[in-house]
């Protein structure tokens, strides 16, 4: 039997349950038995369950009627031969089983029941290999009820693939779901280990390889296009700007920070403090007269110039040296708004749109692509869910799927860069590319944290970052920086966390390959 780590690594990739549908044909075909992929995988499942068990503890296997139960059954026989006391409960009679899954049940010779012991409290550990990632129904009925007996136990659960009742595609619950303090996985992550609920209800995620092979790997990459990630250095860190000895401050890019009216022009401050610490050479707040006082008593190393209308800014962005221009932050919501933007796109510059911005076209998505589109330029939008709805309202960007599908239809119909922020923002391309970031805190929800985020893409655009990366890129600096500040986080903090966030990514990419680590 191929041994449960003889197989190439996805990388970042993330496999669609219909892409590891694709790679258990492709390796079937190509010579490798089922029984052996699921052998594999339940000697996996049975290593990870002896971690976390104590000796001669008690194993309750809650099996399936499908392969997910198959593998269930081989980490219970395992688990018994190692002399761990396993009660093993078939969802469904045993004569109904088929394949690899019947192979793996007759392999099983200790008493099987039908129902769960009146007794949970006895158990150290649930192995819940119910259902798999690829579930497409609602669970009810008995499946339900043994769920919810066993999560009301509070007892430590190993998930085999996801947690019961959790959909692999969206992280959706399909009616109700086994929450576990770790799933493990095989080849690949898949989306629901990265979207929430999912994410929540998975605890820690191990991703084991299985001897499918690389062939068969390759066929379910191939399945699983355009590419979805976890975001992260891997993914983007090759087009990371590097400084030479012959960087200055004009080469590294000069961002424009539209503020708002006075007593409203905090966030635009905030981001325009991001753009600066995250590298770009030179950050101008563009403020009406009202402000500048207001902003001149609070910025020093980043610029001000006077921007009242529409007008002013057009003479402003007659500088070409201005490559990137931040709208949205404290801006206000109407017209004015609107008609800034539409100078902004008409410029041909690079673009970050945000808050204020995108409310300011709800309802009117597809105004706000032409105007886009009629400029010429690079854009990434950065809604979170409440701004998201309000400007797709109306389009079939908001018919249903999962975050990923919404977060690709509404770049697709953009043709711009979506971040769909959240606690598992979605990055996603116009070309369908798209990326889940796992990498973050709670701690960053807090006023003029998005506003900071909105400053840490323009900045890094500003230094040449293509939009998708550039927005990639953001997303994780910006968690990082909250998972290093922790508990009491304020925007405020954020960028001046970058030295540190910026320092630990250097190392990072010293020591990955060259491919990574260089353009």
């Amino acid at each position: 039997m191929v041994g449960p780590r003889a197989v190439i690594d996805t990388g970042t990739r993330v496999l669609s349950t219909g892409a590891v549908a694709c790679l258990d044909a492709a390796a079937i075909a190509g010579g490798i038995l089922g029984i052996a992929l699921m052998e594999a995988a339940g000697a996996a499942v049975a290593t990870r369950a002896k971690a976390l068990l104590p000796a001669n503890g008690a194993v309750l296997a809650l099996c399936g009627p499908g392969n997910n139960g198959g593998d269930g059954f081989v980490a219970a026989r395992l688990l018994a031969a190692a002399e761990y006391r396993v009660a093993l409960v078939l969802l469904g009679e045993r004569s109904a089983l088929n394949g690899d899954a019947a192979l793996a049940a007759q392999a099983w010779t200790g008493a099987i029941l039908s129902t769960i012991p009146s007794d949970l409290t006895r158990f150290d550990l649930a192995i819940d290999a119910l259902f798999g990632a690829g579930l497409s129904r609602d669970i009810d009925g008995d499946a339900r009820a043994m769920i919810e007996a066993v999560a009301a136990t509070r007892m430590a659960v190993l998930a085999v693939d996801v947690p019961s009742g959790v959909d692999g595609d969206s992280g959706s619950v399909r009616g109700v779901a086994l929450p576990a303090v770790e799933t493990i996985t095989f080849v690949g992550l898949k989306p629901a280990h990265l979207l929430e609920p999912g994410r929540g209800l998975c605890g820690r995620v191990e991703v084991v390889q299985i001897g499918a092979g690389p062939d068969a790997i390759a066929a379910g990459l191939e399945a699983s296009l355009p590419p979805l990630h976890k975001n992260g250095p891997d993914l983007w860190g090759a087009a990371f700007p590097r400084l030479t000895g012959a960087s200055h401050k004009y080469t590294r890019g000069h961002a424009v920070v539209l503020s708002g009216p006075a007593t409203r022009t905090g966030a635009a401050r905030l981001a325009a403090r991001g753009a600066l610490r995250v590298g770009a050479g030179l950050v101008t707040v563009a403020s009406p007269a009202g402000a500048l006082a207001e902003n001149a008593a609070h910025l020093t190393a980043i610029m001000l110039r006077r921007c009242e209308d529409p007008d002013d800014l057009d003479d402003l962005l007659a500088d070409e040296r201005l490559n990137v221009i931040l709208l949205g932050p404290g801006l206000g919501v109407g017209e004015p708004t609107r008609d800034r933007i539409g100078v902004a796109a008409s410029a041909g510059r690079s673009l970050v749109l945000d808050a204020d911005a995108l409310t300011s076209f709800a309802g009117e998505a597809k105004h706000l692509a032409g105007l886009l589109a009629d400029g010429g330029g690079e854009a990434v939008l950065t809604p979170h869910a409440g701004e998201f709805a309000r400007l797709f309202d109306g389009t079939s960007v908001l018919r249903g799927g999962s975050k990923v599908d919404r977060a690709r239809a509404a770049a697709a119909l953009m043709k711009a860069v979506v971040v769909f922020k959240g606690s598992d923002t979605v990055i996603a391309h116009p070309d369908g590319r798209a990326a889940i970031n796992a990498h973050g805190s709670p701690y960053l929800g807090t006023a003029g944290s998005g506003d900071v985020l909105g400053g840490f893409i323009a900045g890094l655009l500003a230094q040449g970052m293509p939009p998708f990366e550039a927005a990639c890129t953001a997303v994780w600096l910006h968690g990082d920086a909250g998972l290093r500040h922790g508990p009491g986080l304020i925007a405020e903090d954020l960028p001046e966390l970058m030295p540190a966030v910026l320092s630990g990514l250097a190392e990072r990419l010293s020591a990955a390959p060259p491919t990574l680590a260089h353009r």
